[in-house]
């Protein structure tokens, strides 16, 4: 039997965030809380309007198994009473959360997988203008990785300010949908002779098969495109890589699943995140080990982060201590 709590949590941002679809000062998450009485298990999600979530949607969709949990319904039953998204996300990590309080044991061995390491971090650049990129960027050079939000009218002038800014620095950038083809024809061979590594969701998620027909001079990640396993049929000769967010697949359950089908069929692994404090990162980065790129720093963008929360140092980050998640 298990004893839902439900909270609408809300950090304050440590400066303006902006994608091509919008900007913030804060994120609003959502917080989970499993109890059965003598341990307590949490898990974390963030709604996404792009998904057509809200806070109001997503508690309402986890207060509908209010009475299944209670029941006893566990994560595997969970997988199809929900469908992949944030709602899901949250109870599937506070179960996973519980679970291992439960049996005294961590998450990570529960599933079956290797003690987790300390990850290699991506940096991320919000949108802005390119003298405001340049000088974020010079702040943040020498960071292992930096990642570059596009998708807007003067993105090349942004990309070498960028790198003016950060002579030095590996850099990955995400257009969050905000190109259109033959923006993309244009772009793509100069992000290569300017070094960029990875070109993210170039175009919109409901219009990328052109990315199948056309050369590729730098891999393409998926990202708004790609959600869980059933994601994986329709991206096949479009991308070379995916990133894997928990609150798209719908909980660690189906993230550790998508990973495993997606290297399978030769796609690299990105493992992403929203904007969330450490509890939303702390399942993540057991999907990240090993990953090639891991983009974990939703944390590091936050004005305060949960206490206790993820430790974030030139080894990269590590991972949660009990008292956090797992």
């Amino acid at each position: 039997m298990s004893i839902l709590t439900l909270q609408e949590v809300r950090f304050a941002l440590a400066e303006r965030f902006a994608i091509s679809r919008g900007a913030r000062c804060e994120a609003r998450v959502v917080t989970v809380s499993l109890s059965d009485g003598a341990h307590v298990g949490r898990g974390e999600c963030v709604p996404y309007a792009r998904y057509g979530e809200s806070v109001a949607s997503v508690i309402a969709q986890v207060e509908s198994l209010r009475t299944a949990l209670a029941a006893g319904l566990d994560r595997h039953a969970l997988q199809t009473r929900l469908p992949a998204g944030a709602a899901r996300n949250a109870l599937d990590c506070a179960l996973w959360d519980l679970e291992a309080k439960q049996r005294g044991m961590p998450v990570w061995a529960l599933a079956g997988l290797a003690p987790p390491q300390a990850q290699m971090c991506a940096y991320t650049l919000s949108l802005d203008t390119p003298a405001a990129m340049r000088e974020k960027a010079a702040r943040h050079a020498e960071r292992p990785l930096l990642k570059v939000k596009l998708g807007g009218e003067g993105d090349l002038e942004r990309l070498r300010a960028v790198r003016q800014g950060a002579p030095q620095a590996r850099i990955i950038v995400d257009a969050n949908e905000g190109w259109d083809l033959s923006t993309y024809r244009q772009l793509a061979p100069m992000l290569g002779e300017l070094g960029i590594e990875m070109v993210e969701q170039p175009l919109p998620a409901d219009d990328d098969a052109a990315l199948a027909e056309i050369p590729r001079p730098l891999p393409v990640c998926a990202d708004e495109a790609c959600h869980d396993r059933g994601s994986l049929a329709a991206l096949q000769g479009r991308c070379d890589m995916i990133n894997i967010k928990l609150d798209k697949s719908g909980g660690l359950t189906e993230a550790l699943a998508l990973r495993e089908l997606a290297s399978a069929a030769g796609l690299r692994i990105m493992v992403g995140c929203m904007v969330a404090s450490s509890l939303a990162m702390a399942p993540a980065l057991l999907v990240a080990q090993g990953a090639e790129i891991v983009d974990l720093d939703g944390p590091l963008l936050l004005a305060r982060d949960r206490d206790p929360g993820l430790r974030y140092d030139a080894a990269g980050v590590h991972p949660a201590a009990p008292a956090l998640w797992g």
